[in-house]
């Protein structure tokens, strides 16, 4: 392909001489002449210091910056934002998490389309810079790849950011005492890098490589490692060979891509998040992706990897082994995964894998296909009198399969919170979460804090939690989110009152209000809609335009 069909889209922001004007501001930015000719590369950084996760990206878009160079391109090295959810978890402040999605995605894709840049790297660490990233490239549709920032280290004693909400929990039950719990607090994160489990940014990274959109063990290597810096060069340089053969991401993405992504999440136990973010990424790629295909994939799927929150080990011990790509080569053996799709090196998922070596043979991590952890997926998409459009619920099977119980309702998270810290929270409840919706919320808030204080209780196994919320990818037990329609909207959850029976069945993928239809319509007609969070800024835009969780909360659905 000749240079300049390579320059599609720099070529009219550079060229000719009605474009000197565009030329000269270039030039006090680095530019020679002679980089006119080439492609030019976009570098989407979302390095910050506001948060572990991202503070060393800044560092890695230099690199990737520096393959792109090196291979023949220009590249530009651009920065978009972060929020940090373990910071703002449990605070108004995490109202703006999944907005932050949307801002991510919007802003990469103003940057390359006014910039005219032919190509581009995205590098996400924080749970919502990958599908923001993701969005984007599926949107944009010109040549570009997806690089993690890579995983943290476990802190001291194996401990990570959900050992501290834990403790939380457990200091609020007397567990543990205010020295023990700053001990915690101080020793969990040693550093640069995403939470250390397999939660929804260690999810999001394996999901995205599965997709096809970043280079082979991507997703696996540690944030600070000599790996992740060539993974790093190399990502700047392969958008340059997907220049050369006019791969896009509309070649990569298609629904077999989609249930590769879901399959690999499936084996790894991954977070509830990936069924909102696949969902949001396969709307902007235009492919009809829905809760039922989790189902339908669910079924033949199983769970083989013991990893945290809800089994024992962290990323950096699966970096250990050898990463996803083993498990993506048994699962392709087994015929989980559709070898023919291809991804950004330009080759097939199956040649990719060709020569991955399989794990050792005295690891434990990830269990043997007769072995699983589940026989089937712990994503379990829920239907019934109280989601009559689908909620998502974690369920691995430590929790029982079954649970039935008292419903103790609140309007928000804090309330939640401070019962559940209070001992209000008792076996058996079913505690009630609700107007944390996509529109309710808005921003449809993760529910970390009250699951992991319900954990650091000890009230796991007997006590269920349900939301129009979401969850971390760091939550655990018997949790059912994504409820829908949400409560703001007058869905069932609206009409939960203290003391109904709710039965959750994983089995039947059922979950049920026990209560009569006729009273629930009464219910339903004395209902009053409360009063929005704000009728200002972002979160106020934001609720005017999201979709519903079960169209993956995007805020770009428009009817034509």
């Amino acid at each position: 392909m000749s240079n300049d069909s390579k320059r599609r889209y720099s070529s009219i922001v550079v060229d000719g001489a009605e474009q000197a004007p565009s030329r000269a501001m270039l030039y006090p930015v680095g530019f020679t002449e002679e980089d006119f000719k080439k492609p030019q590369i976009g570098i989407a950084s979302t390095g910050s210091k506001l948060t572990p996760c991202n503070m060393h990206i800044n560092q890695l878009a230099e690199i990737a910056s520096m393959g792109a160079d090196e291979s023949g391109g220009k590249s530009i090295v651009f920065n978009t934002i972060t929020v940090s959810d373990g910071i703002s978890m449990g605070t108004p402040g995490m109202r703006y998490s999944l907005v932050s999605r949307e801002v991510i995605a919007d802003s990469i894709e103003t940057v390359v389309g006014a910039q005219g840049y032919d190509g581009y790297v995205a590098i996400g660490g924080c749970d919502k810079n990958m599908p923001g990233c993701a969005i984007a490239m599926a949107r944009m549709n010109r040549p570009s790849v997806f690089v993690y920032g890579g995983t943290i280290q476990p802190g001291v004693q194996g401990r990570d950011v959900v050992s501290v909400f834990e403790a939380v929990g457990a200091h609020a039950a007397g567990k543990i005492s205010d020295i023990e719990l700053k001990e915690v607090e101080k020793t969990a994160i040693p550093g640069p890098g995403s939470c250390a489990g397999m939660y929804t940014a260690n999810t999001m990274a394996s999901a995205i490589e599965a997709l096809g959109l970043s280079l082979p063990n991507s997703s696996a290597q540690d944030a600070i490692s000599e790996q992740k810096k060539t993974d790093c060069y190399n990502a700047g340089a392969a958008v340059m060979n997907l220049l050369e053969k006019n791969i896009r991401p509309s070649d990569i993405l298609s629904i077999k891509s989609f249930e590769n992504a879901i399959s690999v999440c499936i084996a790894l136990e991954g977070s509830t998040n990936a069924v909102l973010h696949l969902l949001a990424i396969a709307h902007a790629a235009g492919i009809p992706l829905c809760l039922d295909d989790f189902t339908r994939i669910g079924k033949s799927v199983p769970v083989l990897a013991d990893m945290r929150p809800a089994g024992q080990y962290s990323m950096s011990e699966l970096i250990e082994i050898g990463g996803i790509l083993p498990l993506m080569k048994m699962m392709l053996e087994r015929g989980m995964l559709h070898g023919d799709c291809l991804t950004v090196t330009g080759k097939t998922l199956a040649e990719n894998l060709a020569d991955v070596e399989p794990y050792p043979s005295e690891q434990k991590i990830i269990r043997p296909f007769d072995n699983p952890i589940k026989k089937d997926s712990h994503l379990v998409v829920l239907y019934g009198n109280l989601a009559p459009e689908g909620a998502v619920a974690k369920i691995t099977g430590h929790e029982g399969l079954r649970f039935s119980g008292t419903a103790r309702v609140f309007h928000g998270e804090e309330a939640s919170m401070a019962a559940i810290l209070d001992g209000t929270v008792v076996k058996g409840d079913v505690v009630v979460v609700r107007y944390e919706g996509p529109q309710g919320g808005p921003g449809m808030r993760e529910m970390l804090s009250p699951t992991s204080a319900i954990n650091g209780r000890d009230l796991s196994a007997d006590v269920a939690l349900i939301t129009d919320g979401r969850f971390s990818g760091g939550s655990h037990g018997f949790v059912v989110g994504h409820i829908t329609p949400e409560a703001f909207l007058g869905g069932p959850i609206a009409l939960i009152e203290d003391g109904d029976s709710i039965t959750i069945d994983a089995e039947t993928r059922e979950i049920t209000l026990n209560v009569d239809a006729d009273i629930l319509a009464k219910r339903k007609r004395e209902w009053i809609r409360p009063k929005p969070y704000t009728r200002r800024g972002i979160l106020a835009k934001y609720a005017h335009q999201v979709s519903t969780a079960s169209f993956g909360a995007v805020t770009d659905s428009f009817e034509e």
